[in-house]
């Protein structure tokens, strides 16, 4: 199967390196390096994975981002940046992103990355077809992203639909930390577990007016999420 790549990189003589190598490989590449011109050509071409430069002009990676998930909820997306804080990790991946590269990169980084992203999303169960979970007083639609309580609702980012939908499927029972990781995130890095304590976190906020609902820690293993 010849895999589509959407690259969003505003360094034309790093695009063209990568660009190439990956086409070596058997890749199409679809080269855009103007952030406006992004979403655009994400609807033209249909890419199986998309690679988003975070720096570049007009419209920023993680804006660009938050544009594809509204049109496609399962397709992978990997940040490129020269970032290095923790924070500008935890926010590409509040904005959608399955993974996280810094630059400079190697070529077998990034591919070993891209077929990681890909594998993950052909294991998972499709994600279009429309369901509602029962989430205790909570209703849950995976498809629209929304938790809705007693007339209320709240949009879910895309890395918190995926994490509660794992924790749903694998309810009452003891989850490990990490095939929790490496379901959803990819890997177990050091990056990922610190990024899983913050959607955990925030996952209990959410579904605390419910007593019945619980995320509990399982020290040194993971969770369980108990509904009663």
């Amino acid at each position: 199967m010849t895999i589509k790549l959407l690259y969003a990189e505003d360094e034309a003589s790093l695009g063209k390196i990568v660009s190439d190598t990956l086409e070596s490989r058997g890749f199409i590449v679809y080269m855009e390096e103007d952030g406006n011109k992004v979403l655009e050509r994400f609807t033209a071409v249909k890419p199986d994975v998309c690679v988003l430069d975070v720096m570049l002009p007009h419209r920023n990676g993680f804006e660009l981002a938050e544009d594809i998930r509204r049109l496609d909820n399962d397709i992978p997306i990997i940040f490129l940046t020269a970032k290095t804080q923790t924070e500008d990790v935890l926010n590409g991946f509040r904005m959608g992103g399955n993974d996280y590269i810094r630059k400079p990169f190697s070529i077998e980084e990034l591919i070993a990355r891209l077929y990681n992203v890909l594998r993950i999303k052909k294991e998972l169960p499709d994600q279009k077809e429309p369901i509602t979970l029962p989430i205790g007083k909570y209703r849950f639609n995976t498809v629209q992203q929304m938790l809705r309580f007693e007339g209320e609702e709240r949009k879910l980012s895309y890395r918190e639909n995926e994490l509660l939908k794992y924790l749903w499927k694998h309810r009452n029972s003891i989850i490990n930390r990490s095939d929790l990781l490496n379901t959803i995130w990819g890997n177990d890095s050091f990056f990922n577990s610190r990024n899983l304590d913050v959607y955990i976190t925030r996952l209990r906020n959410y579904l605390k007016a419910d007593k019945n609902l619980e995320i509990l820690t399982i020290k040194g293993i993971g969770y369980r999420f108990i509904i009663d």
